[in-house]
């Protein structure tokens, strides 16, 4: 019996097919090849078009089923991950009325410090655990203010995998982890939240059927079983959020464990069974894959938007044609500290933890007769991982003390110029796992389908492949605190502003 799991991603969709009883990959796939753009039409805005998802989606599977690994009739349920935060729109009928307006777009700040102020700040943390900040509501009212006559088009709104699920199923469901990513969700009543709806006017029609995360949300449709080479009536069982289904996928599930990634944004992802919340609303809270309502499990979310985008820039930069792999070990020779050379990732829209703030990336002491492109791939990878320092010191503040972070070989953590800066900044230790998004996807779907009793027996086969220990006698700590004012002489700057 098999499994497949979908992750939609900002860059590219990633499809693993996995043999349900031994957890082992059969099949793991990407596309396209090349990264997808992110569309700007004004500073500080980003979209992506929902139908290009979902055709992205479609060739990833056929591509998969192309390496002739397995038997496309064997699958017996699907699971969904993506990309959090976006604001997708249809209509009655289920067409898409405009691009998605995704997680680091930064067009809504302002209208959601508006609804934190006009609800209650104390009001909102309590019930929603978030300000509304940037978050899929708040770009919800931005398209009820700036796009009025789209607006009354609407049929439904939904998270970017609420979309992918309908195109496969023809049904429209979310759950209460998606409504809460939007800041949608009321914890204290246990429904979307009154609060919310009467501050923007919005209509409780508006928003799908609720269901529980692990469950069906409908069966795939014979015209899309054909197109695929698939078995029509497959039950998608599981569709959860980027950061939480990679929690998952690590087997990070109950209060203290943490996971981290670091794709195209940054997040470092720890579990709580309290309902808290930061009161600047600088890390966020969601429910986790195994919440319930008598069983709080919250996920602590720290984000950082220029995390990847910042190594793909900079790769763009001086030479697009050059490997990954190949700048990171030209970056490797270069000494730690880059020569002086600093580094601030923050490019990529407002940053929540900087108070939804947008500084913009920089760099700092760039000398020409000493720094060389492998400086700037090294400043840029030491200039994240400060930026997770940055952000683990705030976890910490509210509660959050990991001895140990989970993550998966992947994006930046194939770099060992990055994983040695990460843990010797935040002087924590990693554990490595393989398999990625799409593969906690297929493990999700199984837990959902009831293929797996639980979860302990979905990890059963999960082992640790690596750990990486912070380094004694480094000097990271004394370049963390000049890259720690330079942010701050850039955070003033932009204040007077």
């Amino acid at each position: 019996m098999l499994l497949l799991g979908i992750d939609l991603g900002t860059s590219s969709v990633k499809v693993t097919v996995l043999n349900a009883a031994t957890q082992q990959r059969m099949a793991s796939v990407q596309y396209p090849e090349t990264e997808a753009d992110i569309i700007s039409p004004h500073p500080g805005w980003a979209e992506q078009s929902p139908d290009l998802w979902w055709e992205n989606v479609k060739q990833a599977i056929l591509k998969c089923n192309a390496t002739n690994l397995y038997n496309p009739n064997d699958i017996a349920a699907i699971g969904i991950a993506y990309q959090m935060h976006g604001l997708v729109l249809v209509d009655k009928d289920q067409h898409v009325l405009r691009n998605s307006i995704i997680w680091c777009d930064s067009r809504a700040v302002e209208m959601g410090d508006k609804a934190f102020s006009g609800i209650g700040s104390e009001k909102c943390l309590y019930h929603l655990l978030n300000s509304p900040g940037n978050f899929t509501a708040s770009k919800l009212a931005w398209v009820k203010e700036n796009e009025p006559a789209l607006y009354e088009k609407i049929d439904k709104v939904m998270l970017p995998g609420d979309f992918i699920a309908m195109k496969l199923t023809g049904d429209i469901t979310t759950t209460v982890s998606a409504l809460s990513e939007g800041i949608f969700w009321d914890y204290r009543s246990n429904s979307i939240s009154a609060d919310v709806n009467n501050y923007f006017g919005f209509h409780q029609s508006l928003f799908p059927q609720v269901q529980t995360l692990f469950a069906p949300h409908g069966l795939l449709k014979e015209t899309v079983a054909t197109r695929l080479s698939l078995k029509k009536g497959i039950p998608v069982t599981y569709k959860a959020g980027d950061q939480l289904n990679n929690a998952l996928s690590l087997n990070v599930l109950q209060p203290g464990e943490v996971a981290a990634t670091a794709g195209t944004s940054g997040v470092i992802y720890g579990v709580s069974n309290q309902l808290e919340y930061d009161q600047q609303s600088r890390i966020n809270s969601f429910a986790h894959v195994n919440y319930k309502a008598d069983e709080a499990r919250i996920g602590i979310l720290l984000c950082i938007n220029g995390a990847g985008i910042f190594n793909r820039w900079v790769k763009n930069l001086i030479g697009a044609n050059r490997s990954y792999a190949a700048l990171n070990e030209a970056a490797a020779k270069v000494s730690p500290g880059s020569n002086g050379l600093l580094a601030l990732p923050f490019g990529n829209g407002a940053e929540r933890m900087l108070n939804n703030r947008q500084v913009g990336a920089h760099f700092q002491n760039l000398d020409f007769n000493i720094h060389t492109d492998a400086h700037l791939v090294r400043a840029a990878q030491e200039g994240v991982a400060f930026a997770f320092r940055y952000g683990l010191d705030i976890m910490r503040e509210n509660g959050m003390h990991p001895s140990i972070i989970r993550a998966g070989r992947a994006n930046l953590f194939l770099s060992d110029v990055f994983i040695q800066s990460f843990v010797n900044a935040t002087q924590t230790a990693i554990e490595f796992y393989e398999g990625d998004g799409s593969y906690g996807a297929a493990l999700g779907a199984g837990i959902g389908a009831g293929i797996y009793a639980n979860t302990t027996e979905a990890f059963s086969n999960r082992k640790s492949v690596d750990c990486i220990e912070p380094e004694e006698d480094n000097n990271c700590e004394a370049q963390y605190r000049q890259w720690k004012i330079f942010l701050n002489e850039k955070l003033n700057i932009e204040q007077t502003h």
